[in-house]
């Protein structure tokens, strides 16, 4: 049954236990402990007891149980049957292989016994010849071995003769290491023989090395040799057993004077990577002097041995300075392709000197400076990008073009923010992608560093956007008007600009550039936990929408106190008691929509159209007719002056109860229409309250009134809002009436045709200048 589906595997493995277990039983188990094996799993173990089986079997199991038990065992003996006797018979051929080798051994030996002789035979015979050969040519050769020393023997002389020619030679060609080499190859002669035999010689040697001593030391001393040169002669020096430690303070404050050549400098620097991706061009013109100062650091060593802590002293000060230059020329905007050139060169300095003294450590070293370099670029960069995007902003619109400066401008700030952030990024993509040693371990540094700048710019951006808006400066109220049109001109138009593009950086700019930070610089980390993520771009969206709000309201109330300086002169300045009779539209009306035209001009550069207009003008209630289209005004006009003047506030309250209610400050939308119609609300709001500071005759009663009713028109054709704009022009006739000692209105005749006149006059105007 079950025992059938066992793999052959397994089968063989439990197969080879249970012969284990029975034939390797435990003595130390005994029938004592037969009782702990009283389960029906207990027939594979030594101490089976086959009553006990049975009984234990009867009693668990029924009678169906009983015989399904039974297939399963004779199924099982079978199989163990099976595999034992193919135990059996891989064992006997097991056998049988090894028998036929060791049959197939005993065949290849025999014989040999007699090739082992008769090589024994053969080696004897040769050792026999040899031994014949060395004997009856032993004379011969030592006498060639004594001729062979004496030939040495007589070169050597002759060198010690020829000595002080060849150290002559030496000195005129300035091979002093040749010179060296001889002399101290020939010392141990002088030693033994230079009081006696080879007196002149020695004599002659000495004097052509004092002399070469003496031009070591004016080359180790000179400052037109190079460093290489100088640790050279030092060596040499020191071959010949000359004190050079009593010049070692010399020595090391020459080494320290020629770091001054081999610092790096910003000409040769920009001469040198005009071409940065050119890899030949970043060999600076220090290499070979690099090279000759790890050079002299390998002499030094050997020469002064404790002058282990100067060395790596002076390492560390000229990578030190290294990075202070570079500090210095990356506060100019560079590309990052000339500051990587300008990190390979450092780094490649580290791994020279690094290769002859790494106690110092300079790879470590460097690191630290790295970091700051690194971080002082990233920081400049946005420095940069935010210096870009605010000459974007007043270059173009203090240039004089003659259309549509806002426009350009706003084109101009909106590609400074998007691409001038999308090239920082991919920039700042070329320092994790480079694979210079200090850049691989600031990988997740820069990261941070990147997200972090991007948070403080943009913060820097808010703060910057607030100071060109002029919001953090007070302007000198006793400015002349001109100049002070002039000024709020330029600023009211860059305040709009700052608004509009505050909504696009919150709109468009975050999302794209936190797209592109989540795909390239993710990770890092470095940042503790305390301090939160480095870049949060809904927070910054949060920060620019609100200043968009804010730029946009600051827009409508400079717009608005210009309108309304324009509005107090007309009021205060004449003496509306004594006013005379109008003739004609003021001049102030054609002030106030030049400066709505002004308006208008601005917002249609910047701001997109709106909707259709909500507030439209009902003629099936009274709340916003003209006083001369009012029938209670026109039953007034009949009346006496006295009791006209003692109804009109009765009359207009209850003519207030029965109005449609108005809703006249809404809030104000990013198109043309709803920023034109806010200002035109807070203009004839301002213009309520300076007509309720006056007090009028009848004139100027009446003047007000022909100016109010000459500006319905242009003003609805202005505005989205009718009913809100008809509302405040009657509440401005209201205030007037209140204010007035004598309040008739003009005849509707006579009304229209001043009216008349003055937009045939406007006509004329316009048909001139055209």
């Amino acid at each position: 049954m079950g025992v059938d589906d066992v793999p052959l595997d397994d089968k063989a493995k439990r197969m080879r236990d249970l012969l284990s277990s029975f034939y390797s039983p435990d003595p130390a188990m005994s029938s004592s402990n037969s009782s702990k094996f009283a389960s029906l799993d207990a027939i594979n173990t030594t101490s089976f007891d086959a009553d006990q089986y049975m009984n234990l079997l009867v009693q668990k199991s029924n009678l169906e149980g009983l015989l399904q038990k039974h297939v399963e065992m004779a199924a099982e003996i079978k199989n163990l049957d099976t595999d034992l006797q193919m135990l059996v018979y891989e064992n006997y051929n097991k056998f049988i292989s090894a028998t036929d080798t060791i049959k197939r051994m005993n065949n290849n030996i025999v014989g040999m016994e007699a090739n082992m002789e008769q090589l024994l035979e053969k080696i004897m015979s040769v050792q026999s010849r040899s031994d014949g050969v060395n004997t009856s040519l032993f004379e011969k050769r030592e006498h060639i071995e004594k001729l062979h020393r004496t030939r040495n023997l007589l070169r050597k002389v002759q060198f010690i003769y020829d000595l002080p020619a060849r150290l002559g030679k030496c000195i005129k060609s300035e091979a002093y290491a040749d010179a060296v080499r001889f002399y101290t190859g020939a010392m141990p002669i002088f030693k033994a023989y230079g009081d006696s035999s080879f007196q002149d010689c020695k004599r002659a040697s000495e004097e052509a090395m004092g002399t070469v001593i003496k031009n070591l030391q004016g080359k180790l001393f000179s400052d037109a040799e190079s460093i290489q040169a100088r640790a050279e002669a030092a060596v040499l020096l020191k071959q010949l057993d000359f004190p050079v430690d009593s010049l070692k303070a010399k020595l090391f404050e020459k080494l320290e004077q020629s770091l001054e050549d081999l610092q790096l400098k910003t000409e040769e620097i920009t001469n040198v990577l005009e071409d940065s991706s050119d890899p030949i061009n970043l060999a600076t013109t220090n290499d070979a002097s690099i090279r000759e100062f790890v050079e002299a650091i390998r002499a030094y060593r050997v020469i002064f041995p404790d002058s282990e802590k100067q060395l790596i002293k002076l390492s560390q000060d000229l990578i030190a300075k290294h990075f202070e230059i570079t500090e210095q020329y990356i506060k100019e905007q560079i590309s990052v392709a000339k500051f990587l050139g300008v990190l390979r060169i450092i780094w490649r300095d580290v791994l020279l000197m690094d290769e002859v003294l790494n106690e110092a450590f300079l790879p470590d070293y460097s690191l630290g400076a790295a970091q700051v370099v690194v971080k002082q670029y990233v920081a400049n960069t946005f420095s940069h990008l935010l210096r870009d995007i605010s000459d974007a902003l007043t270059v173009n619109i203090h240039m004089k073009v003659e259309e549509l400066p806002l426009q350009i401008a706003l084109e101009t700030s909106k590609n400074a923010v998007l691409k001038g952030s999308m090239d920082v990024l991919v920039d700042f993509r070329h320092f994790l992608d480079d694979n210079l040693g200090f850049l691989l371990k600031l990988r997740d540094s820069i990261v941070d560093w990147v997200q972090e700048g991007f948070q403080d710019f943009f913060m820097a951006l808010d703060k910057q956007f607030l100071l060109l808006s002029g919001r953090n400066k007070s302007v000198s109220q006793e400015q002349g008007l001109t100049e002070g049109m002039m000024v709020d001109k330029v600023l009211a138009g860059l305040v709009l600009v700052l608004a509009q593009l505050s909504v696009f950086i919150e709109q468009t700019a975050i999302p794209k550039i936190t797209e592109e930070i989540a795909t390239s610089f993710s990770g890092g980390g470095v940042r503790s936990f305390e301090n939160g993520p480095a870049f949060v771009p809904g927070e910054i969206c949060r920060i620019f929408r609100s200043a968009g709000e804010k730029f946009l309201h600051h827009y409508i109330t400079m717009r608005t106190q210009r309108v309304s300086v324009l509005l107090k002169k007309r009021f205060k300045a004449p003496n509306w008691v004594k006013h005379k009779e109008p003739r004609e539209v003021h001049m102030f009306v054609d002030l106030f929509l030049q400066e709505l035209e002004a308006i208008g001009a601005e917002v249609k550069q910047l701001l997109p159209e709106g909707g259709l207009r909500k507030h439209r003008r009902s003629e099936s209630n009274g709340s916003t007719t003209s006083s001369r289209s009012n029938p209670l005004r026109d039953d007034r006009m009949t009346r006496t002056n006295t009791q006209r003047a003692r109804s009109q506030l009765l009359e207009t309250h209850l003519a207030k109860l029965f109005k449609q209610k108005v809703e006249i400050f809404t809030k104000t939308e990013f198109t043309q229409e709803s920023v034109v119609t806010t200002i035109v609300k807070l203009c004839l709001k301002s213009l309520q309250e300076f007509v309720r500071l006056q007090t009028f005759n009848r004139s100027g009663f009446q003047q007000n009134q022909l100016d109010i009713q000459f500006l319905r028109s242009p003003l609805k054709e202005t505005v989205e809002d009718e009913a809100a704009i008809d509302f405040l022009l009657d509440e401005v006739i209201v205030g007037t009436s209140e204010r007035c000692l004598d309040p008739i209105p003009l005849e509707p005749p006579i009304l229209d045709k001043l009216i008349q006149a003055k937009l045939a006059k406007k006509r004329e105007q316009n048909a001139i200048t055209s």
